[in-house]
């Protein structure tokens, strides 16, 4: 599995991946963010199996959506799409339900609760 920039052949998995992990986007913003190199993607043999919709901010990036294929979930896909933000601009922000607070826990982003089922995390350092 290799983690790439998103190209605009890649938009309609990706709006599938974040379609059927019942993620709210928009097909403009989310083709706006692939032009603008903002979108990455993990892929198999030609095949999306996850995807990362970033926004940038003044302190590193806010990560929109990330999806993983509901078969390959569990295996490592998420942690790199995350690693590989994170890499690329330090500092990455989410905001989460509580249902995937273990994922980020697991990759030791400081959270703070914004609602009884809403948290904020951040991790990476500004580079």
């Amino acid at each position: 599995m290799t983690v790439r920039v998103a190209d605009p052949d890649d938009h309609l998995a990706v709006m599938r991946l974040l379609d059927a992990a019942m993620l709210e986007a928009n097909a403009a913003a989310v083709e706006a963010r692939i032009e603008a190199g903002d979108v990455l993607v993990a892929v198999e043999e030609g095949r999306v199996l996850g995807a990362a919709v970033l926004e940038p901010l003044d302190d590193g990036v806010f990560l929109r959506s990330i999806a993983v294929r509901r078969a390959r979930r569990g295996n490592g896909i998420g942690t790199a799409l995350v690693d590989r933000a994170t890499r690329r601009h330090g500092r990455l922000t989410a905001e989460f339900d509580e249902r995937v607070r273990p994922f980020y826990a697991s990759m030791d982003f400081e959270m703070e609760r914004l609602s009884d089922d809403r948290f904020r995390g951040s991790t990476g350092d500004d580079l």
